[in-house]
């Protein structure tokens, strides 16, 4: 297969051949002809001459380039089998399948495919593209996918790049999915995760309602929760809040801005068989519901903090850079003596150390010195590549506050 040879500069150079599979768009990749077209294939090049690569291209993204493979690759239906079976042989080694069928079979950059990713629903799979250099791959990769694992229906769906701007992009949340072989899944349907039953919906946008990989840090925190009162903040679903009461919580308030997102915490409640005396639903901004609870002498012995990067609301904004610090401290107020917090964040620019920094101040801000007893990340289906930082994005911090 003849493929263009591009150059690239000497450190994308060096950071490809140190493990990042990236090309981000550079003096050197604006002197690559304007006829490049993005899913194109193409041989990238170092200054010396020496070739890095097979690259899936994206001309006018940031990422402009995503390395597939060290020798010439052709991304057809066997292709994709093997990188897909050997996604599934990484899984077997420490998934339990007997009590799991909601987990990521293909975690993009960790399994060889460079900005897709692919989770299983039960008995169907979600797709997702996260540059639309894959779009035209699309029949060799579903012909993959069948073939590996048969399943009852596959959807696509596409990943904004920025999600505040989805509107603009997409004009709504559910353009963003599509059902692209076999049978729709129902509009709820139920998934197990270590024995819990939860509800998701797969073609209701851009969450299905259950973020997998948290998955194993919600097994964690039920450790912590038996016989005690637990804050769920920024509760989405509740799935948190689920597993708190099922480990033998005394009992759990969940706050969260959305009324939708509440009654599913009460469904996924009651696929439990849980009573609604065990879960306190309060909707609201997190913040000021956290002003009324301190005005109410409410005490916790356990809080769970999982922020999304932005988010707005009626009445203001929230943002992890500077708005984390300004929860902790809030929240701290609502926290036992000797009280957990389990504080998590998904931002992928953020460092742990910039993280840890954003905790400190908090602390700082509510005079209560924070121990981290646990640092934690995503679970082992959603692998990365060592020279990939980009790939630990989710921070898991358990903080002690005396």
């Amino acid at each position: 297969m003849a493929l263009r040879t591009l150059k690239v500069g000497a450190e994308t150079a060096r950071m490809l051949q140190l493990g990042h599979p990236w090309v981000i768009a550079d003096r050197y990749t604006a002197a690559w002809p304007a006829s490049l077209h993005p899913g194109q294939l193409a041989r990238l090049q170092a200054p010396d001459g020496g070739l890095l690569g097979t690259a899936l291209l994206e001309p006018g993204a940031r990422v402009v380039a995503r390395l597939l493979d060290r020798d010439l690759v052709d991304p057809g239906a066997g292709w994709f089998s093997r990188r897909l079976q050997a996604a599934e042989q990484l899984r077997e080694r420490f998934l339990d399948l007997d009590r799991t069928d909601a987990f990521r079979l293909v975690n993009g950059e960790g399994d060889g495919l460079p900005g897709l990713t692919v989770d299983r629903y039960r008995d169907w799979l979600v797709v997702q593209f996260y540059t639309p250099a894959w779009q035209p791959y699309l029949k060799p990769l579903l012909a993959a996918l069948e073939k590996t694992w048969r399943p009852a229906g596959i959807y696509l769906k596409q990943r904004p790049q920025q999600t505040r701007n989805l509107k603009q992009q997409f004009g709504s949340e559910e353009q963003l999915v599509e059902l692209v072989a076999g049978k729709p899944a129902p509009e709820k349907l139920t998934v197990r995760e270590h024995g819990l039953r939860y509800l998701v919906r797969l073609n209701a946008g851009l969450h299905t309602g259950l973020f997998l990989d948290q998955r194993d840090n919600r097994r964690r925190f039920g450790r912590w929760c038996r016989d005690r009162k637990v804050l769920n903040l920024f509760c989405f679903t509740g799935a948190f809040s689920v597993a708190a009461v099922a480990a033998g919580a005394a009992g759990v308030t969940s706050v969260d801005a959305s009324r939708h997102y509440l009654d599913w915490v009460r469904d996924n409640a009651e696929l439990n068989g849980q009573s609604p005396q065990q879960h306190e639903l309060l909707c609201g901004d997190c913040r000021k519901v956290l002003k009324r609870l301190a005005r109410e002498n409410r005490l916790f012995d356990l809080v769970f903090v999982d922020p999304p990067s932005f988010s707005t609301t009626r009445k203001g904004k929230f943002s992890s850079r500077g708005g984390t610090a300004e929860i902790i401290a809030a929240l701290l107020a609502v926290l036992k003596p000797g009280g957990l917090v389990m504080a998590c964040s998904n931002h992928q620019k953020m460092e742990i150390a910039d993280y840890l920094k954003e905790l400190r101040r908090g602390g700082l801000d509510a005079g209560r010195n924070l121990k981290v007893i646990d640092q934690r990340g995503q679970g082992g289906d959603f692998p990365y590549p060592v020279g990939f930082p980009e790939g630990r994005y989710l921070k898991v911090v358990t903080l002690v506050a005396d």
